[in-house]
C-alpha cells in the first residue's frame, strides 16, 4: 500500500447563487482573452512564434508610448544620480 498513489476525491459542487456563464471557480486573467500566447498552444514552440508575431504586428501608437515611459523614467533615474552630461561634450 505503500508504493499506490492517493488519489483526491471529487465532488460535483453547483454554488447555490450563482446564475453567470461556466464555471465561477476557474482562475483566469481578465485579459487573457485578447492574448494569443495564452490557450490552447501548449507546446514552447508555438508560444515563442506567437509572441514574435505579436511583436511583429503590435499597434505602433502603444510602442511609442512605451518609449516615451522609458526615456523618462531614464531621464528622472539619470537626474537623481546626478549624472553629468559634460563628459560626452567635445574639448
Amino acid at each position: 500500500m505503500g508504493f499506490l498513489k492517493r488519489t483526491h476525491k471529487k465532488f460535483e459542487y453547483k454554488p447555490r447563487y450563482y446564475k453567470g456563464e461556466g464555471n465561477p471557480f476557474k482562475i483566469e486573467h481578465k485579459l487573457d482573452q485578447f492574448r494569443s500566447t495564452t490557450g490552447k498552444n501548449k507546446n514552447l514552440k508555438t508560444k515563442f512564434s506567437d509572441a514574435f508575431d505579436d511583436l511583429k504586428n503590435s499597434d505602433k501608437s502603444v510602442n511609442k508610448t512605451l518609449l516615451i515611459i522609458i526615456s523618462i523614467l531614464v531621464l528622472i533615474f539619470l537626474y537623481i544620480i546626478d549624472f553629468d552630461l559634460s563628459i560626452f561634450k567635445g574639448n
